[in-house]
């Protein structure tokens, strides 16, 4: 059954508010070599400007940059390399975004949100950890004063119900983050972060629950291992199995989808809201 619990409102991005009570699409642009979908990479300023182009034209809200692989048994990009790729391409996808998206640092680093914020115009801090590799990021965003993601990361893999668990810890930073002045959160629950197959699908199925903490969902499952292990395939072959398990995020009231391929989220996003608006006739 759909959820009636989704998150309705707007969050402040730049000078602007975002409306969040529709849900929303953000793509992902990786900068790095090493990222673990192979054809998400990308290398030269030509090919960077026309996926940030593309996404945009197909229906995304938001541009994601990401410059430091944090896939499995990654080695993680120096700070001086992540920082290093950002100022080759930020001013190329802030330029082809300015006025039609907002654009969103992928980083787990409080020194690269700081320059992506201050120095180039980047709107919203994406951070995988959720404060938990640097414990300067919290203090960063709320000296920053833009919307800040806040991704479940910890590991729960012996947890039998990983919910109570997740709900308990993200409502103590949750707390954390409003006593130091963060107004706009977004909650990611972190799907692949230290949480088996089964507890995946056991979250997703759960969705609806995370609604009760009062703040957006973002759920990024876009080609992840929790597809391609289940179905014994590849990443390169989990377009169908993504979009089938974005229309059940949808479905459970995700307020953001975070994805390689837009213009088939925003496809399940339309067809999603048609069968909604058409229960409610």
């Amino acid at each position: 059954m759909p959820t009636n619990r989704r998150f309705q409102g707007c969050i402040k991005v730049g000078d602007k508010l975002l409306d969040l009570s529709e849900p929303r699409i953000m793509g992902i642009v990786n900068l790095t070599p090493d990222s673990f979908y192979a054809p998400s990479r990308k290398q030269n300023a030509e090919a960077v400007a026309e996926q940030v182009r593309r996404m945009i034209a197909e229906g995304a809200s938001i541009i994601d940059v990401g410059a430091c692989s944090t896939r499995p048994d990654s080695v993680p990009a120096t700070p001086e390399e992540e920082a290093e790729r950002l100022r080759k391409w930020l001013p190329c996808i802030m330029n082809e975004a300015k006025g039609k998206a907002a654009v969103s640092i992928d980083t787990f680093r409080a020194d690269i949100a700081k320059m992506a914020v201050e120095e180039y115009g980047v709107e919203i801090v994406n951070d995988i950890s959720g404060g938990n590799i640097d414990h300067g990021m919290f203090r960063t965003v709320a000296h920053l004063r833009v919307p800040y993601v806040l991704t479940h990361s910890q590991d729960l893999r012996e947890e039998a119900n990983p919910i109570p668990a997740m709900l308990r810890q993200t409502s103590r930073l949750l707390a954390e983050l409003r006593g130091m002045g963060v107004s706009d959160v977004i909650y990611d629950p972190g799907f692949g972060f230290g949480k088996t197959l089964e507890q995946n699908y056991h979250i997703m199925a759960a969705l609806s629950g995370f609604c009760e903490l009062g703040v957006p969902l973002l759920v990024g499952i876009s080609r992840k291992s929790m597809l391609w292990r289940l179905l014994n395939t590849t990443p390169e072959e989990t377009l169908n199995a993504t979009t089938a398990l974005n229309t059940i995020a949808l479905l459970n009231g995700a307020n953001i989808l975070r994805v390689h391929d837009v213009r088939e989220a925003a496809e399940a996003l339309k067809i999603v809201n048609q069968t909604l608006c058409s229960l409610s006739e």
